[in-house]
């Protein structure tokens, strides 16, 4: 950031005094300290800005829970492509049963056959059907227990033949986890996303998204849990996190600011607004949530102001020198 500083400090060296006050000026307007810039200068020193969205927010509450293997679906993906094996094998065996007893029945009314060789084919047609029920019975019950411990959609997602849904957590992209919310909290109706981390620090947190609700529940924790998946890498499996989930009903109105906007003088944090073409103007703000996306505030700025989102740690230092006396007027 210095280095910003110096080169907009460096970039009219060469012209007049009138010219460098011109481009860069700290002023004091109604009270209130107010940095001016040129359109040109402020494209040399990178600003860029956004004017803020409304947003909505839930009030968040803190959840545990931890990073699981997907080994057992593994498992149960490569026992089902066994019995899907066995289910194929039984189904063509019990075909072939079916064509043999039918050109013996018809062998048989034209007495070309003995009837005891339709006896002979009539039980192996039974046979024969007797094991492709058996697959499609040990199909069922690959399937209950699936339902019973995992819930239907990551069923789904091991129980198929190519188990592509599985590709992401076998490589490392991404990590299941399983989230216990406690059973006096209600997570918000329409969830989606939460953050996680693994040192329990809400600034570090990444986020989560929701794959489904479980049947089963955490035994060390009273409550639903949801099985999430995540895309950070500092969450490996088996690694206990805390989650922060929206709280049902907890909905507040405000804007979402980026981290990148907010710059820092002696323990406060402040964002930077474009208050005019060339105009920049402080504004310190407190009340702030962390979220996936950057900071909630429900107060101090609003929907429709321009927020500097790159250079406010510049516009800082450009105001802070701006206050220092010149030593030439002393």
């Amino acid at each position: 950031m210095i280095i910003t500083l110096l080169c907009l400090n460096s970039t009219h060296a060469d012209d007049d005094d009138d010219d460098t006050a011109t481009n860069r000026k700290v002023q004091q307007t109604n009270g209130q300290t107010v940095i001016k810039l040129t359109e040109k200068t402020q494209q040399l020193s990178g600003l860029a800005t956004t004017v803020l969205q409304a947003a909505q927010h839930y009030a968040e509450f803190l959840s545990y829970g931890k990073a699981i293997s997907v080994q057992p679906l593994v498992t149960l993906h490569h026992r089902y492509l066994a019995t899907l094996t066995e289910r194929n094998r039984a189904a063509a065996k019990f075909k072939q049963a079916e064509q043999s007893i039918e050109r013996q029945q018809d062998l048989y009314q034209h007495g070309v056959t003995a009837k005891r060789n339709l006896q002979d084919q009539q039980a192996q047609w039974q046979t024969d059907k007797a094991l492709l029920d058996a697959t499609q019975y040990q199909d069922q019950a690959l399937l209950d227990e699936a339902l019973l411990n995992w819930g239907a959609t990551l069923s789904a997602w091991a129980l198929t033949a190519r188990a592509e849904k599985l590709n992401p957590f076998l490589s490392g992209q991404q990590t299941l986890l399983q989230v216990t919310v406690p059973s006096h909290h209600s997570p918000a109706e329409n969830l989606h996303s939460i953050a996680v981390a693994a040192s329990g620090d809400r600034n570090q947190a990444q986020t989560a998204e929701l794959i489904a609700s479980s049947p089963q529940t955490d035994s060390t924790n009273q409550g639903i849990s949801y099985f999430f998946q995540t895309s950070g890498k500092a969450i490996k499996t088996g690694m206990s996190v805390s989650a922060w989930l929206p709280e049902q009903g907890q909905q507040h109105t405000g804007v979402i600011i980026p981290t990148s906007a907010v710059c820092w003088a002696n323990g406060q944090a402040y964002v930077y607004l474009k208050t005019a073409d060339d105009t920049f103007s402080r504004r310190a703000i407190s009340h702030y949530t962390p979220t996936a996306q950057g900071y909630f505030l429900s107060d101090t700025l609003k929907p429709g102001d321009t927020l500097v989102t790159t250079g406010a740690q510049m516009l800082l230092s450009e105001e802070l020198r701006g206050q220092i006396p010149d030593e030439d007027n002393d």
